[in-house]
């Protein structure tokens, strides 16, 4: 088992800035991508970004693309993401999660195993 524990999330205006984190524990060697996923209440989940461990190579949704930025601290087990320039739509409950991928490939629509609890991110207009 991988235990994912998320932190950061916050309440920003638009234009403004926050940086989550996702602390990995556990089987961490069972598992090679981690991700970043969104959900707005009454919608479905959205991929927003991910990161494949081996060797940093990212993914992300294009509606993200330019904005936000995955990066990973393999010493602490730990993946970011840093959301710039924030807009309303951004606002929802945001999920790490983790899984293993074969070829490296962190493809947001692969089934990952394990998630967090979420933080929550509000962008104000």
């Amino acid at each position: 088992q991988v235990q994912l524990v998320e932190s950061g999330g916050g309440s920003v205006q638009a234009g403004g800035s926050l940086k989550l984190a996702c602390a990995a524990s556990g089987a961490t060697g069972a598992v090679n991508c981690m991700g970043w996923f969104r959900q707005i209440p009454g919608k479905g989940r959205q991929g927003v970004a991910a990161i494949f461990t081996g060797g940093g190579r990212t993914f992300y949704a294009d509606s993200v693309k330019g904005r936000f930025t995955i990066s990973q601290d393999n010493a602490k087990n730990t993946a970011y993401l840093q959301l710039n320039s924030l807009k309303p739509e951004d606002t929802a409950m945001y999920y790490c999660a983790a899984t293993y991928s074969s070829g490296g490939y962190c493809y947001l629509y692969l089934d990952y195993q394990f998630w967090g609890q979420g933080t929550q991110v509000t962008v104000s207009s």
